[in-house]
């Protein structure tokens, strides 16, 4: 069985111990090798691998993987991401949105996921960058759904909307975490500047699907939790993910609490009782996890 270092701040839950729902057993198979070859390959960064993130190998096995965009350095530092931070990063590679739409096309993938550092340091903060990969992947990859998740551009609409005119379907900015809680989990997004970005991202129509995603287990309450949803829902969100958050590292914030799968289903069916389409929640439910999940109702739900 797999256990995650993690460092619980309350000395009663016991160093590095985990309650069994966040035990599951390492995947196998010759695919994790094969994907991973690819990438190299294409010399690529995926979130999978700069984040930590705790499925990274499970997808693997499925020969996918959510593509980290703009380098590996990002200029915010948030208490929760392990991410490298700097204040100034590379520059964007010229030819990185063809080795993408290339490594897409070898992993066969029908549904395929962007994300990048925030990249505060350029003048348009990487929008073009993003859309330029999105026109590669079409170019490529005829039928392949894209999935962006995106920084909040400082809130900077015009920038925002480089993106969103490339017509990706699912358009995805996280809010992290409650109201409460943001101004310490966050290094420089906020709380409202999200709503405002999920809002003009709905409101564009230039997506079909408008998505957003929180992490528990830093302290909030349930009811933080569900206000938080409900302004998701109010924005205009029409996928919602709720996951265990997890320490990467010594130097990340702690996790104050384990929540049980029973309250993750609370937390569903509060979301789908407000009129949110489609509510992801669990322990190991990553914002980009299993995201092709959505992707054969793409074109239905776009009609």
């Amino acid at each position: 069985m797999s256990k995650l270092n993690i460092l619980p701040e309350n000395p009663e839950e016991g160093v590095g111990r985990f309650p069994s729902w966040l035990h599951r057993k390492l995947p196998t198979g010759g695919q994790i090798f094969k994907t991973n070859a690819i990438l190299e390959k294409y010399q690529l960064n995926t979130v999978c691998e700069e984040a930590k993130c705790p499925n990274r190998l499970e997808c693997y096995t499925k020969k996918t993987a959510t593509f980290l965009a703009l380098g590996k350095e990002c200029t915010r530092n948030c208490g929760f991401c392990d991410i490298d931070f700097s204040k100034t990063p590379k520059g964007p590679e010229a030819d990185e949105p063809r080795r993408i739409a290339l490594s897409v096309k070898e992993l066969g993938l029908k549904h395929a996921v962007i994300t990048m550092v925030a990249r505060d340091d350029l003048p348009d903060q990487g929008a073009s960058q993003i859309a330029a990969i999105i026109q590669e992947i079409r170019k490529e990859n005829k039928g392949v759904t894209i999935e962006v998740l995106t920084s909040d551009f400082s809130g900077d609409v015009k920038l925002l909307y480089i993106v969103l005119k490339e017509r990706p379907e699912i358009f995805n900015h996280n809010i992290e975490t409650v109201r409460a809680l943001s101004p310490r989990i966050r290094h420089k997004a906020e709380y409202d500047r999200t709503l405002a970005v999920l809002r003009h991202a709905k409101e564009s129509g230039l997506v079909v699907f408008v998505k957003s995603g929180i992490m528990v287990g830093l302290g909030e309450t349930e009811d933080q939790v569900k206000e938080t949803i409900k302004d998701l829902h109010e924005a205009g969100c029409d996928i919602v993910t709720i996951g265990q958050y997890l320490q990467a590292s010594r130097s990340k914030l702690r996790v104050k609490g384990f929540i049980h799968p029973d309250l993750f289903k609370a937390y569903e069916g509060y979301g789908l009782g407000l009129g949110v389409r489609h509510m992801y929640c669990g322990p190991f439910v990553r914002s980009s996890y299993n995201a092709n999940l959505f992707a054969p109702g793409l074109a239905i739900e776009s009609t």
